[in-house]
């Protein structure tokens, strides 16, 4: 049966690549992708200025995983070297955004990005340890005072809290990237914008994004383990007060990921997916319904061990050419599009070499079953009208709604986590994490699924279109 399905699939290779329109559709389709990504780029420019002067916008920093971060925030710190454990009370934490910390901190150097543990407790979502950036687990609820400890034993660190200061509870044990035999390690505050989202009696979304600064008072401030050099120093931004032991904080900023809003991305350039996922679905459809039009049903079904096995042959063939055909394009608009916006003073953010092959790649993937979802809907309606329509509304109608701002941000994200346009999570090289505040948006590229997830259920789709296609051949009444 292998053999008979490979001449299947030669024979459907031979029929999508004799006939010139079908080719010349396909390639003008995903040719927009690069067009349209150049042509972004050089349209899309950036200036920093300081004292009158034109200079370049500066670069995020990366964290230990590529990714870029905010690394802004009041750190009062000493030398630790070697292992050790640091014990302190954040007596109060004064500071309106619910996500506003204060605790302790150990980090490899004061370089911006560098790899980092902290325990804490915040203004509205309890105590929490949290790691390089990205990574964020949960504490008890509650907020302060609280009594809060770090320990350092090798690599790890653990991160323990207490109401009382005599029973403790460990939250975890985490290890970061890049501890230094010398590490810096002390108590921290940081209080993110305070950020919200509402929609507007006319249409539309409105974010706003306030700055917020938070103060933490610290006392019984205890440090164990081998510490050269001078005393608590402070860095960072804000202010730092000592009276008797008792240390007061102050600052902005924060120690975490830097969302897609702070620069150009990668999913900027893909505009053009739109047109290409058209014109792959209109040149799918028409692969199929074009036999029964023609009357050459018949014959290709002759010819066919299984009749049911005609719609995964074109699929095979359709999701094959789409895929390789955008993954090259894909490739050129990254290489092409990305120098191009740099040079335009656009800042990129920085993400890992396997995020930004994972966009390229899955991006691909999304367009071949994007056509895979046609080639089933063209064999199960046998006309290619009804079926680009109905492929067009569940693939490309639902992520314009989403991401035009014409429906509330809930809906929006319903929409791209229960169609086939959940599939355009891939292109999100920039995720966003629950302990960040903002983000979200479907306008502003954030999508409610990763993009593993995203490729699945379009996949699953894509996967029920071509069954009822079989199905429908299968049952002899072509």
């Amino acid at each position: 049966m292998s053999v008979a399905f490979g001449r299947m699939v030669r024979a459907e290779w031979t029929k999508l690549r004799t006939v010139r329109a079908w080719t010349a559709g396909l390639a003008a389709g995903l040719l927009a992708i690069f067009v349209l990504a150049v042509a972004t780029a050089a349209g899309s420019t950036t200036s920093c200025g300081v004292n009158d002067t034109v200079v370049a916008c500066p670069v995020p920093p990366a964290g230990p995983d590529g990714q870029a971060v905010q690394d802004t925030f009041s750190f009062v710190h000493r030398e630790l070297s070697g292992d050790g454990s640091v014990t302190v009370r954040v007596a109060s934490l004064r500071g309106a955004a619910p996500w506003a910390k204060a605790g302790l901190l150990i980090k490899d150097g004061t370089r911006p990005g560098a790899s980092y543990a902290a325990v804490m407790v915040t203004a509205g979502h309890g105590a929490r340890l949290q790691h390089d950036f990205t990574q964020d687990r949960a504490g008890s609820p509650g907020a302060a005072p609280r009594w809060l400890r770090l320990t350092r034993t090798g690599q790890e660190v653990s991160g323990a809290e207490s109401t009382d200061g005599r029973r403790w509870r460990t939250i975890g044990t985490v290890r970061p990237a890049g501890l230094g035999a010398r590490a810096r390690v002390g108590m921290f505050v940081a209080s993110p914008d305070d950020q919200s989202v509402r929609w507007a009696d006319l249409g539309g979304v409105i974010a706003q994004a306030r700055p917020v600064a938070a103060t933490g008072v610290f006392d019984h401030l205890t440090l164990q383990g081998a510490s050269p050099g001078p005393a608590w120093t402070s860095s960072g931004i804000g202010g730092v007060s000592e009276a008797a032991g008792v240390y007061t904080v102050s600052g902005g900023g924060d120690i975490a990921p830097l969302g897609a809003r702070g620069g150009a991305t990668l999913q900027q350039l893909l505009t053009g997916v739109l047109l290409a996922l058209i014109a792959v679905i209109v040149v799918a459809t028409v692969f199929v319904s074009a036999e029964y039009r023609r009357g050459l049903i018949a014959a290709s079904l002759l010819a066919s061990p299984r009749r049911g096995l005609l719609p995964a042959a074109k699929a095979v063939v359709a999701g094959a050419v789409t895929f390789a055909g955008a993954l090259a394009v894909l490739t050129a608009s990254a290489l092409v599009g990305l120098p191009v916006l740099r040079a335009n003073g656009n800042v990129v953010l920085p993400v890992s070499a396997a995020t930004q092959v994972g966009v390229v790649a899955g991006t691909a993937a999304q367009v071949a079953l994007t056509a895979v979802l046609a080639v089933g809907l063209g064999a199960w309606l046998r006309r290619a009208a009804p079926a680009v329509i109905l492929a067009v509304a569940a693939v490309v109608l639902p992520y314009v709604l989403a991401t035009t701002s014409l429906l509330p941000p809930p809906v929006g994200q319903w929409l791209l986590r229960v169609t086939p346009a959940a599939g355009f999570a891939v292109q999100q090289s920039v995720p966003s994490y629950a302990h960040v505040p903002g983000g979200g948006l479907p306008q502003e590229g954030d999508f409610p699924l990763p993009g593993w997830a995203g490729l699945a259920v379009l996949a699953a789709y894509a996967a029920l279109a071509l069954a009822l296609g079989s199905r429908r051949i299968g049952r002899g009444d072509a």
